[in-house]
């Protein structure tokens, strides 16, 4: 049996966290004039995302993305060459114009419960020590992107054993948090 790649940030496994890490740079796949993205941060909630939003390196059925507090990201360098991608999704993806790569992607409605979190891909970034990925996200959508349904079962595996527990939504904690913040609005939240 062949064995399924996930993405190459975690296909020969997953590099651990290093403690005290305190942030790097992102930089886009350009050869020259690359964009240069800062985070001031170390990353959370870092995961493999199959939704058809999130960007792919070739060969990859998944996106590896993490959160990071929004005033932590300042793009440094080239930033005439970024555009939003969709500017109606919730999700504003700022990629290159010229490689495609997503730099980050931030949450501009102060209504949304992940607002002030910017979305990042570490790969992109020549510094180690980043949050290792926790969990695999919306696991179901790569059928979206081309993938057979048949071959869900062996990516399930997979991730499982790579110990990113697949979920065909948010984990859990993360389901919780928007739960929480729709409660908060709706005037239902209740302390324990």
């Amino acid at each position: 049996m062949n064995t399924v790649h996930i993405h190459p940030s975690v296909d020969r496994g997953i590099r651990p966290e290093q403690g005290g890490f305190t942030g790097g740079t992102l930089q886009c796949l350009c050869s020259s004039n690359k964009v240069q993205v800062t985070i001031g941060a170390q990353t959370l909630h870092n995961h493999a995302c199959g939704c058809t939003k999130c960007w792919k390196p070739d060969g990859a059925i998944f996106a590896v993305i993490a959160v990071v507090p929004r005033e932590k990201v300042n793009v440094v360098a080239h930033e005439e060459k970024l555009h939003v991608i969709d500017k109606s999704a919730a999700i504003q993806r700022h990629a290159c114009r010229e490689c495609g790569a997503h730099m980050f992607g931030r949450i501009e409605n102060k209504d949304h419960a992940f607002y002030g979190l910017d979305f990042v891909h570490t790969e992109l970034s020549p510094q180690e020590g980043w949050s290792a990925p926790g969990f695999a996200a919306f696991v179901s959508s790569v059928i979206e992107s081309g993938v057979p349904p048949a071959s869900m079962d062996a990516i399930r595996n997979r991730l499982r054993e790579l110990k990113l527990e697949p979920y065909d939504c948010l984990s859990p904690a993360l389901m919780d948090a928007l739960a929480t913040h729709a409660a908060k609005q709706k005037g239902t939240y209740r302390e324990s």
